[in-house]
Formats: C-alpha cells, sequence, structure tokens
C-alpha cells in the first residue's frame, strides 16, 4: 500500500516543483506541470523564442498556448482529499554544498546526474527523460558537478568538445575556423585517452616510488632502532667502564691510605721505642748523678776513693746520632706523587674525552649524503689535526704546535715511549679520526731523492721494523708523493697513481661509509687516488718525511 501512495505521488506531482499539480497544465508532448511552473519556465527562454519540455527537451514554436487540464486537476483534488501528499523528504532538498537540479522550481531538489551536452544537473525525477528518450541516451551524464559552464565556449556558446594541441586548451567546432584554424586539433576524448595512458604510467611510477619510500621508511625506521639500541648499549657499557675506573681508583685510594697508615705506625713504633730507650738512659743518668752527688759529699778519703771507681763508671750511651739528619718531611712526598698522577689523568682525561666527545658526535645514520665535489664542499668536513710527538721518530723536528715536521740529520732528544717510530722517519696524529674528516699537508721538497709520504694507520700499527712503514701492511694506507711521481701503497701492494704535480695534497675520509680519498690541490681539485673498504677502527693521520731538509705541514684551512 505504501509503494502505491508513493507511485501515487510520482504520478500526480509537477516535475518542476516535485509538489502535488497545482491548477495542471499538458503539454504537446504528454508531460503535465503545475500552470505558474511551466510560465516560469518558459519565461526564462523568451529571448531564445524556442520553448522546450523540462523532461523530454522537445522544442515548440511558437510559443504553446496553455489550458488546464480538468480531468488531471480532478484526480489531485481527489488526493488531497485522501490525505495524500507529495512533499518529499528533506534530505532531497539540496544543501548550500550541493549540486541543485537545474530544472527544479521553487525550493531545488539534489542533482542526481550532470549531462555535459545539456549543460544542465538533474535530480532524479528530472532525469527520467534521458533515459526514455532515444535522443537524450546519448548524452554523456557524470556526476553532479557546479562546473558546467566550464564546458561552454564563453564565445560561441557551443559545448567545447575539440582540444586544441597547438594552444593546449578546449574550444568548440566554430573555434576550429576562427581563431584556432590550421591548428593541431583532435576530439577531446582522443586528447583524454592519450592522455589516460600517460596518466597511467605517471600513476605506475608514482606507485612504483611509493614502494621504494615505505621501503626507505621501514629501512629508517630499522635504522633508528638499532641507533637506539646501540646507545643503550654504548650507555650501559659506558657506565659499567666509568664505574671501573671509579672502584680501581677508590681501590687505589684505599691502597695508598692504608700503606701511609702501616708506614705511620711503623715509624712511630720506631721512634717510641728509641725514645723508651732514651728515657731509660735519663732515668740511670739520674741516678748515676745522685749517686756521684753523694760521692762528692763523702768527708772519708779513704771511703771515697774505694767507692769512686764503681760509681763513676757509666754505661754507653744510646746511639741518636741518626736523629735529625735531614728536614722534617715524611708524607709530603706522597701527597707530591699522588698529586702528580691526578695531573696525569687530567691530561690523559681532557685528551681522551675529547677523542670520545668527536666520536659520539660523529655518529651519523648514513642517507645517501653525496660525496663533496668542490674544495668549498670538502672544507665543511675540515679538521684541525696535530701531531703527536710520543709516535715522532727522533731523526723528526716538530715545529708550529707540532703541525709542522721536517726530516733533520741530527737526532733529537724526545723521552722513551712505546708508541714511537723507531726504524721510519714518520709520525702520527694525536687526534683519531672517524665520521667524515678532510685535511690537507702542504709537502716541500729537500734535495732530489726526497718525499713525502701521507697516509692513515691504525692506532695498533707495529712501531719497529719493516712492517711498521706505511703502507707495508694492512693497517696504514699511504700515498707516496716524489719528485715527479706519485705511488699508493696498502699491504705492500703497490699502484702507481698519475696526476698534476702539486705542492698540497688534500685527504679525505668517510670512515663509516669506508671512502678514503687523495687529491691534488691548487687552483683546482684533481682527484689522485680513492679507496672503497671497510674500516674495523678508528684512524689516524700519518706523515712520513723521507730525505734531509724534506717538510710537511698540516694546513689550518678554512
Amino acid at each position: 500500500m505504501a509503494q502505491k501512495d508513493q507511485l501515487d505521488r510520482e504520478t500526480f506531482s509537477c516535475s518542476i516543483c516535485l509538489d502535488l499539480l497545482k491548477d495542471p497544465v499538458t503539454t504537446t508532448c504528454g508531460h503535465s506541470y503545475c500552470m505558474s511552473c511551466i510560465k516560469s519556465h518558459w519565461d526564462g527562454e523568451d529571448q531564445r523564442r524556442i520553448y522546450s519540455c523540462p523532461q523530454c527537451r522537445q522544442t515548440f514554436t511558437p510559443r504553446p498556448v496553455l489550458k488546464k487540464n480538468t480531468m488531471l486537476a480532478a484526480l489531485v483534488e481527489q488526493l488531497k482529499k485522501t490525505g495524500l501528499q507529495a512533499a518529499p523528504a528533506d534530505h532531497c532538498y539540496a544543501g548550500p554544498e550541493d549540486v541543485a537540479c537545474d530544472v527544479c522550481t521553487g525550493r531545488k531538489r539534489k542533482a542526481f546526474k550532470s549531462c555535459l551536452t545539456c549543460s544542465a544537473s538533474y535530480c532524479e525525477n528530472h532525469l527520467q527523460s534521458h533515459f526514455e528518450s532515444t535522443k537524450l541516451k546519448k548524452h554523456k551524464l557524470v556526476e553532479p558537478s557546479e562546473k558546467l559552464q566550464e564546458n561552454i565556449c564563453s564565445r560561441h556558446d557551443e559545448v567545447m568538445k575539440i582540444f586544441c594541441r597547438t594552444d593546449k586548451k578546449y574550444i568548440c567546432y566554430l573555434c576550429t575556423m576562427e581563431d584556432h584554424k590550421g591548428h593541431d586539433t583532435v576530439p577531446a576524448a582522443a586528447e583524454r585517452t592519450e592522455r589516460q595512458r600517460e596518466l597511467e604510467v605517471s600513476r605506475l611510477n608514482i606507485q612504483q616510488r611509493i614502494q621504494h619510500r615505505e621501503k626507505d621508511v621501514k629501512l629508517l625506521q630499522q635504522e633508528v632502532e638499532a641507533v637506539s639500541l646501540s646507545a643503550d648499549k654504548a650507555v650501559e657499557d659506558s657506565e659499567k667502564i666509568f664505574t671501573q675506573l671509579i672502584r680501581l681508583l677508590q681501590k687505589r685510594s684505599s691502597d695508598v691510605k692504608q700503606q701511609i697508615r702501616s708506614q705511620q705506625e711503623t715509624e712511630v713504633s720506631r721512634v717510641k721505642e728509641l725514645q723508651e730507650k732514651l728515657q731509660q738512659e735519663i732515668t740511670e743518668l739520674k741516678r748515676k748523678d745522685a749517686e756521684l752527688k753523694q760521692l762528692s759529699h763523702t768527708e772519708d778519703h779513704n771511703q771515697f776513693l774505694h767507692n769512686y771507681p764503681s760509681v763513676s763508671q757509666l754505661s754507653e750511651p744510646t746511639d741518636s746520632s741518626s736523629i735529625n739528619i735531614r728536614p722534617l718531611r715524611y708524607f709530603e712526598d706522597v701527597t707530591a706523587a699522588v698529586s702528580e698522577l691526578r695531573d696525569k689523568l687530567q691530561d690523559i682525561l681532557r685528551d681522551t674525552w675529547t677523542n670520545i666527545s668527536l666520536t659520539v658526535t660523529e655518529v651519523k645514520v648514513l642517507l645517501s649524503e653525496p660525496e663533496p665535489k668542490t674544495r668549498a664542499e670538502f672544507l665543511k668536513y675540515s679538521r684541525e689535526i696535530t701531531l703527536d710527538p710520543n709516535t715522532a721518530n727522533t731523526d723528526l723536528l716538530l715545529s708550529e704546535g707540532n703541525r709542522k715536521v721536517e726530516c733533520t740529520n741530527q737526532p733529537q732528544s724526545y723521552s722513551r715511549h712505546t708508541d714511537r717510530f723507531t726504524d721510519d722517519t714518520q709520525v702520527l696524529s694525536r687526534e683519531s679520526l672517524t665520521g667524515r674528516c678532510y685535511w690537507e699537508v702542504e709537502r716541500r721538497r729537500g734535495g732530489l731523492f726526497t718525499g713525502v709520504y701521507v697516509a692513515v694507520a691504525y692506532k695498533n700499527i707495529s712501531r719497529a721494523g719493516r712492517e711498521s712503514i706505511f703502507g707495508r701492511n694492512d693497517k696504514s694506507w699511504s700515498l707516496r708523493c716524489f719528485f715527479s711521481r706519485y705511488e699508493f701503497w696498502f699491504n705492500n701492494i703497490q699502484t702507481l697513481v698519475s696526476g698534476p704535480d702539486s705542492s698540497r695534497v688534500g685527504v679525505y675520509l668517510d670512515h663509516r661509509a669506508g671512502i678514503l680519498s687523495f687529491y691534488s690541490v691548487s687552483k683546482t681539485m684533481t682527484l689522485l687516488h680513492r679507496v672503497q673498504t671497510t674500516f674495523t677502527q678508528p684512524l689516524y693521520a700519518g706523515v712520513c718525511v723521507y730525505g734531509f731538509g724534506a717538510t710537511a705541514e698540516l694546513c689550518q684551512v678554512k
């Protein structure tokens, strides 16, 4: 019954106002409307003098004379008496954000489809003619759109169905005869098909890039987790090591304290023992003095002479010659020794802390950063490097704040040290190198048979013998710079290197990426040799100055 009522509502409703018909009239095409609704609709078409049916789009010329359909009016009145209403639900009406039906008058309903051919939007009721009429079925229906007017040529008021490839714009067929005459034009559908293929290729590329980026995001997340795990372990291990150091210092402090107290007890006991002997001697001497005094008052000469030998005899005195044989300094030297230890530890901690701090700040996730190309880009990674006197061969003279080294014929008076190179005139830097680093070495030749080795090495490189020479082992990499040629050495293997001769060599190190590069530096930078490997320890800059008079200096670059 409800379905029948709904059918009755739709049958006797005006397709323009969607209410029950009022003063119904019927056009010659057979569709019925409220008289006021169809008049208002045709009033809007007076300028064109062509009048159309809102449902089937059949046109009339001249404007038809409308007469009330009395039978239909009687049926509508009967429906009203039975209480039948034709008001649609509120959700069917168009709101501010909806596309409204162009045919509805009064309160407009939501558009169900837009017709690109008609350049109009229709609700479900007014769209029926596009499904019933053979001519209208060929029209292009799309989702409701407010931009239908953009499909109409503003100059000719025609639908734009052609695309001008010359001017990259949509035009109507009249435009092809005027402003776009002779241009490369194609149907819009054909252009759409071609661009659709390009779009699909673009989408495929985008989807591939999305997959790659999602993979990169996943890898970066794994890197974040790895960095966090590594940091947590480093913190835990560092705390354990520092705790061990603190306990070791506390143990040494306790040992020194115990040793001092033990020595104090020994010395105090020895002094008190001597003190008691001296006190006993004093008591004995006082007793002897009293006897002598008493004897001195004896008036009987015979008695005096008889007792004198026994009374005047004295015991051997206690040896006290060792007392006050040096200034009163006892444990002050211990304090001085501990102070010296403190100063040495402070020096070690200061130097080591610099390396630790640099090592921490140089921990960086490799994000595929490009390798530097220009000297300005290299200088972003420049490091201030000094040479370690404890590693310098005794035939080397350090100067300029331990940045310059010269080969001399007079041995230097360096102190003995286990880190010193003994067989070749070479030296390592004080600073360890990790992360990305760049430095430059200025070299000056001495005689004809002189040269400079620019190198990097692990700390545990041998200090004596042939295996200690830079490049003659698997713990160092060396570029040998002679009068007019270069050689690269690693693990006792020689590689000849060609390149422009210059007095300055640049060294670029990317420790984590395993890249070591040597450059000839002048007005331009020329790559001499590049190494790709895996570094397992921190590296130290090395310099070997070969031949009397040759020098090398670690430059201060900015």
